[in-house]
């Protein structure tokens, strides 16, 4: 922004900042204030001297990125906010924590304008935050022309000690350095206060060499952690490092004015409360009352920003204008990128299975698919955990992306589960570019956390998760998911499908690429499954609404429902035909996604499961937990509720019962 003013008004400035903490978490009586107090001069320093922002339009796409990785610190950002002219009243500052307010405890992206991410628990903040630099280069690289540079911004992070000890830090660091992402900068808050007491009792770790080996420039401040001027030089001197991200160590003192709890864990986690309080302002020289004080000249820094960032909006805008007159195609490419639309582009009806080409593996089918779709949607990309030729995730008309090829849609991620989905999320985040990650499905146990907060953050990432059950064979039980499904199943806002077939899978990533408002998981097979006879079976289709009938009865009233998932859907139907010749009329109904199936009507749903059919069995080769909720008290749940076991993927299906021969024990028993 380099709106810099003179230093009495920028101390004015940094003293509001830290005594709105103050004042939040006292009347909160819950929250942060150590962090918000030690860092307010550098955000200051950054908000105000280096960052590119329009505080009326958060969303401007050329804007710089910032993350709060610390989101405990949540009180810096909203301070900040305020400050800046973002639409953040006082009155949502007094109500700190507070039901329905848009200061929460901890950042929420949609909840408060000005939030690009939401941030807590720690390490993903930094994690995003790579995602989001991602994006912007691969934009850059896509969009931009000599002379109109429409994609040009930075991604910035504050990240602490905690962020830096979780292990997700260390695959955000090697993956950012490895791709040389020179417009990420990271300060990294060096207070050494944690918790349980000062972090030398936990923590030794040489910051400064550890970054310098993942190819990362280091600039360290040292005792600088009030020095404005200091600190904006070194964000000034990392914006000119562009072949590697950077990172800026600054040492700070937790709680910074407070006379007996500066410097010390009980800064970090507690209100202040009204003696320290008052101390500590009259350690800023500060006036004791009234809480929540903004004095008049703050508004004169207020309006310098409002005005800074309307123009270099304006300046954007025209540069994109001529951008346009010039580069017509890609500007309109730019702006469906920035849109995400996609039913226009591709239908699963553009491609069709047939029973003639013999059994695929839904994973098989799922790159096929991908490769239908992706050359009609230039902003779809993504990548797998150095699992691309078995998840078959390639898109093969594109590059890999690199720090030399950064518009290649083909990512790889690597062993790094974890942040290749929070990764994954910054781009979505960033927007202009949808993103996809893949791996084998037991091993979300990695990525879970990611994927919740994707689900927190109504994120449309896709997760491509093959080798869904023991039918991953002789690998054995540590790469067979067996409590994956209903465990994930618990995630608000996910939306998980798991097809039975090629063409099944096929509307399966259209349901996916509707999906606007969550994240979407595939669960895919890495054995070939049979691909149905839709003249006899109803259309995939029917997958878009969650549960569908696939074979019906042949009388006006089945005898009992089989419902089933995946690769078990082929098991029903041959249940079902058997169970015919013994003279038991049975429905199948294919049940790919859960969650889809419950937003449909309750008319829809009732003619596909009639409350008045109780006889009815589940098949799906993984634990039979929640199936109660589809087959009730009188049904059947079959499945595996133990681990699986290394052998060939048939045996396992046969010694675990999910069977042909099983299905029909159990009809039987059901029939009476």
């Amino acid at each position: 922004m380099s709106v810099k003013v003179d230093k009495p008004l920028q101390e004015l400035c940094i003293k509001t900042m830290r005594t709105l903490a103050i004042d939040a978490i006292n009347k909160a009586n819950s929250g942060h204030p150590g962090a918000p107090m030690a860092l307010a001069p550098a955000a200051f320093a950054l908000w105000s001297n280096v960052m590119k922002f329009n505080p009326r339009n958060p969303r401007w796409v050329d804007r710089d990125r910032f993350v709060l990785s610390n989101g405990h610190a949540s009180m810096l950002l909203y301070a900040t906010l305020f400050l800046n002219g973002f639409e953040l009243s006082l009155e949502e500052i007094k109500k700190f924590r507070q039901w329905g307010s848009g200061t929460p405890g901890h950042p929420e992206v949609g909840q408060t304008a000005g939030v690009e991410t939401t941030t807590g628990p720690l390490g993903q903040g930094l994690m995003n935050a790579v995602g989001m630099a991602m994006a912007e280069a691969h934009l850059a690289e896509v969009y931009n022309r000599d002379g109109h540079e429409i994609v040009n911004h930075f991604t910035y992070v504050f990240c602490g000690d905690g962020d830096l000890m979780e292990g997700a830090s260390h695959e955000a660091a090697s993956f950012a350095g490895h791709l040389g992402l020179g417009k990420l900068i990271a300060l990294y808050d060096d207070n050494r206060i944690s918790i349980e007491g000062a972090t030398d009792i936990t923590y030794s770790d040489n910051v400064q060499k550890r970054f310098e080996s993942y190819n990362w420039h280091v600039i360290d401040l040292g005792e600088k952690g009030n020095d404005v001027e200091a600190i904006t030089t070194a964000f000034e001197q990392a914006q000119k490092v562009s072949d590697r991200p950077t990172m800026i160590i600054l040492r700070t003192r937790i709680g910074f004015g407070s006379p007996n709890r500066g410097d010390t864990p009980d800064a970090h986690g507690s209100p202040l409360g009204a003696e320290e309080t008052l101390l500590t302002k009259q350690a800023y020289d500060w006036p004791e009352e009234p809480a929540f004080l903004i004095p008049d000249k703050v508004e004169i820094y207020t309006k310098k920003m409002l005005e800074a960032g309307a123009k270099m909006e304006s300046n954007w805008q025209a540069t994109f204008n001529a951008y346009g007159n010039q580069f017509p195609e890609l500007a309109k490419q730019f702006e469906e990128a920035l849109a995400g639309e996609t039913s226009s582009k591709w239908q699963a009806e553009d491609i069709v299975f047939t029973p003639e080409e013999g059994a695929l593996a839904t994973r098989i089918a799922s790159g096929k698919v991908i490769n239908s779709f992706a050359p009609k949607l230039h902003w779809f990309l993504g990548g797998s955990a150095d699992l691309a030729p078995s998840n078959k995730t390639t898109i093969s008309s594109s590059d890999y992306f690199t720090r030399d090829n950064p518009g290649g849609r083909n990512i790889a991620y690597g062993v790094r589960e974890l942040g290749m989905c929070a990764a994954a999320s910054g781009i979505s985040l960033h927007g202009g570019a949808r993103p996809f990650v893949a791996t084998f499905f037991v091993f979300t146990d990695y990525a879970r956390p990611a994927i919740r907060l994707a689900a927190l953050m109504d994120l449309p990432v896709v997760y491509v998760m093959t080798h869904d059950s023991v039918g991953v064979g002789e690998d054995g039980p540590t790469h067979q998911p067996i409590e994956h499904l209903n465990s994930l199943r618990m995630i608000p806002n996910l939306t998980i499908i798991r097809p039975a077939d090629a063409n099944e899978t096929a509307y399966a990533w259209q349901a996916a690429l509707e999906n606007q408002t969550g994240p979407t998981m595939l669960i895919l097979t890495r054995q070939g499954v049979p691909t149905l006879d839709r003249k006899s079976c109803a259309a995939a289709s029917g997958l878009l609404k969650g549960a569908y009938i696939l074979s019906a009865e042949k009388g006006e009233r089945p005898d009992l429902i089989l419902i089933a998932t995946g690769s078990e859907v082929q098991t029903a139907i041959a249940a079902q035909k058997k169970l015919s010749g013994e003279g038991v009329d049975a429905r199948v109904v294919s049940m790919p996604s859960w969650e889809l199936f419950e937003a449909q009507t309750a008319a829809y749903r009732n003619e596909v499961l009639p409350p008045s059919i109780t006889r009815r069995i589940s098949i799906e080769a993984g634990m039979t937990f929640g199936w109660q909720k589809w087959v009730g008290d009188n049904g059947v749940a079959i499945g595996i509720d133990r681990f699986g076991a290394s052998a060939p993927a048939p045996t396992l299906f046969e010694k675990f019962g999910v069977t042909v021969e099983n299905i029909i024990v159990n009809a039987k028993r059901l029939m009476g």
